[in-house]
């Protein structure tokens, strides 16, 4: 089968698409041939090794060699233990934390991480939602509990992940500020977006504004910049950005927190398609928009990278795979 791989660390130039034998399922797994992945921010930084927690699995190499883990395609074989899908049987899954593996053909897949791709959605649609859809259900709704009336910041609100943010904010009932680059203003407020902020020109922790909930898709001020803008009571989840933000937010942000009766933490995702039914209800009833910005077959994936890595994706990028 044809894979995109690498076996260091770098920009997108040491990607190199090759023939790789194709895998056979384990008792417990599910082969998947792939029809559409999804990129991440995720995949951008365990492509650079950068910021240092994409290293985990390998301080000075990369231990898998194929990137890629919002996933759509068919059956393709099951293994002895694996009855829950047949061949022929649409999936779908995020697989960041099973060695990922999708810019390939066919990947094989834990059947328990596989969820039936829903109704009405096509490949890359599915593709798409998992790890973005995962990271703003549970930033608006189950940790950022947001209501009817309130001041929403969602920094990087015009990513993968953002797109879903906005408009569940929206959905709730709350004001919502989007924060992003330049190019990316028009975009937010598409979605719904009652104010937008760039980033490059304005200081969001400055503005003189207070929120009563910011996630932070891009994290790059410090912890104490950010408790500037939150109101009495509000909440700060990081998910994403630099290394002394993250470290900022889990270790002083719960104490900052505590000081200020506001509440400041990383938010714990947790990930898989079996925990999206609210979100896939949603944009089936056409109440949640995806936005796919660009598709690419499976050679150009290190063009899709550079792409999504130097800030221009609006919404998600798609890899086809014919």
């Amino acid at each position: 089968m044809k894979a995109v791989v690498y076996t260091r660390y770098g920009p997108p130039g040491v990607l190199r698409l090759i023939d790789v034998e194709t895998p056979t399922p384990k008792d417990n797994e599910v082969l998947v041939k792939l029809r559409a992945v999804s990129l991440n921010a995720s995949d951008w930084e365990v492509l650079r090794g950068k910021p240092l927690y994409s290293r985990m699995p390998g301080a000075f190499r990369p231990r898998y060699h194929i990137l890629g883990s919002d996933i759509a395609g068919q059956v393709a074989a099951v293994g002895r233990n694996a009855t829950r899908f047949q061949p022929g049987e649409d999936v779908f899954a995020d697989i960041l934390y099973y060695q990922k593996g999708g810019f390939a053909e066919y990947v094989c897949v834990l059947e328990k991480a596989l969820g039936p791709m829903p109704a009405g959605m096509s490949y890359e649609q599915a593709a798409a939602l998992p790890q973005a859809g995962a990271i703003a259900l549970q930033g608006i709704r189950d940790n950022g509990q947001v209501r009817p009336g309130q001041q929403v910041l969602v920094n990087g609100g015009g990513g993968g992940a953002g797109t879903y943010a906005v408009q569940l904010a929206k959905l709730d009932g709350a004001e919502v500020t989007g924060v992003d680059n330049a190019e990316k203003l028009e975009f937010m407020r598409s979605l719904g977006a009652d104010h937008v902020i760039d980033y490059t020109r304005d200081d969001v922790t400055r503005n003189g504004r207070s929120y009563d909930l910011i996630l932070d898709l891009a994290g790059h001020h410090s912890v104490f910049a950010y408790q500037r803008s939150l109101a009495t009571g509000g909440r700060y989840l990081y998910i994403g950005g630099s290394m002394a933000t993250l470290l900022q937010a889990l270790l002083v942000g719960p104490l900052l927190g505590k000081a200020t009766g506001k509440k400041m933490r990383l938010l714990a995702v947790r990930l898989g398609a079996q925990g999206l039914a609210p979100l896939v209800e949603l944009c089936q009833a056409g109440r949640i928009a995806t936005v796919i910005d660009r598709r690419y077959p499976l050679s150009e994936v290190p063009e899709a990278l550079r792409y999504l890595g130097e800030g221009h994706a609006k919404g998600k990028v798609a890899i086809i795979i014919e």
